[in-house]
């Protein structure tokens, strides 16, 4: 139990010793500082699996969606009318979820600190999002769902030519298929909207 709380201490006690503009700071620019020192700065603590650039800037941007589409997901379970929304939506949170747990596993072992929460500009699609309702808010929703798992699976494509740590490669490759399957899902469904 020790040995796992010294990474986590190490790195309260980085953020707790950074400058007043970390505040000013979302959470992703955090995560991405303290990755930075942690890069630089010789461990003392039980030697994570060593990571490169490409791995780390992965994982927080893989953190950063994911978070962002269960709590995109969330919302739509509380606000969309249409069924088929509401099923995509429940599909969203038990496979990012997964996904999610997944990237936090792959990080804790590489010392790499994730964001504690969405990024400023997930956060913001969330708030413009929340202000829609029925046929709107599905409509919105859909088409946010489109537009981000064609991002996200050219993001894990680009990832998986670019990282040469094997398990996070292979977390990569095994979660291709599925944010496929979830575009395929989202445009069938935006297809099948009047």
């Amino acid at each position: 139990m020790k040995k796992i709380l010294i990474p986590f201490a190490a790195a309260g006690i980085l953020l707790a010793s950074c400058s007043n503009n970390e505040s000013t700071k979302d959470s992703v620019e955090k995560a991405d500082s303290i990755n930075e020192v942690k890069t630089d700065s010789p461990s003392t603590v039980r030697e994570p699996i060593k990571t490169d650039e490409e791995t780390t800037a992965f994982l927080v941007k893989a953190a950063n969606g994911g978070m962002a589409e269960v709590k995109l997901a969330q919302l739509a379970k509380e606000k969309a009318k249409d069924t088929a929304v509401q099923h995509f939506a429940d599909m969203m949170i038990a496979d990012h979820s997964a996904a999610n747990e997944k990237v936090k596993a792959l990080a804790a072992e590489r010392n790499v600190t994730l964001p504690a929460e969405p990024d400023a500009e997930e956060q913001k699609k969330g708030d413009e999002l929340s202000k829609k309702t029925g046929a709107d808010f599905d409509k919105a929703y859909v088409n946010a769902m489109v537009k981000g798992h064609d991002e996200t699976v050219e993001m894990f494509k680009k990832a998986s030519g670019k990282v040469s740590d094997g398990a996070v490669k292979a977390f990569i490759d095994n979660t291709i298929p599925t944010l496929e399957h979830h575009y395929m899902r989202i445009k069938d469904i935006k297809k099948g909207m009047k």
